[in-house]
């Protein structure tokens, strides 16, 4: 069986889970190393970015490694990455739904980022609407990319490798022993 729809196997049951059951799992523990380095970097621009600089940053490495690989034409590679970022704004969304609550962890601190932002707009009160809006949102978002991804593998056609009828003339015309 071809990796590529091996994988493309794995990512529909992942998509499902995500879309239907997420919960924080091992690619979160990416996207928290990120929005904490992303709060660090955008803290230099001010209070606000600096709240909104670990979401910020957390969904620009998934970003940039969809452009990177868009740009090389990629395709499958960049749905890949492309299901990442949406998996990663699901992971905001979690937290953007939590601003009120405040139930889930903090790192590092006791101010809860969507919290402070969410009162400064004066939309605190629509917090769990917010994140499910944008849950529903990353999860089309998801769905598309693994539709692009279906449709990707069956575009391209599949490259298993073979040796070519003539490559194998030439070494049945030579052998060692023939000389």
């Amino acid at each position: 069986m071809n990796f590529r729809r091996l994988l493309l196997g794995v990512l529909l049951l992942y998509v499902v889970w995500l879309v239907f059951g997420y919960q924080y799992h091992f690619l979160d523990g990416v996207n928290l190393l990120l929005h904490e380095a992303g709060h660090v970097f955008f803290g230099f621009f001010g209070q606000t970015m600096q709240f909104l600089g670990g979401t910020l940053g957390q969904l620009a490495f998934p970003a940039m490694f969809f452009a990177y690989f868009w740009r090389k034409r990629q395709r499958f590679e960049a749905f890949v990455v492309g299901i990442w970022l949406c998996e990663s704004f699901m992971y905001t969304a979690e937290y953007m739904a939590d601003a009120r609550a405040m139930r889930l962890p903090l790192v590092g601190g006791h101010i809860h980022d969507w919290n402070w932002l969410l009162a400064r707009l004066g939309l605190l009160r629509q917090a769990e609407e917010l994140g499910q809006a944008l849950h529903v949102i990353a999860s089309l978002g998801a769905i598309a990319f693994l539709i692009m991804l279906a449709r990707e593998l069956k575009r391209a056609p599949l490259r298993e490798p073979t040796e070519s009828p003539s490559a194998t003339r030439t070494d049945r015309k030579r052998t060692p022993s023939q000389g």
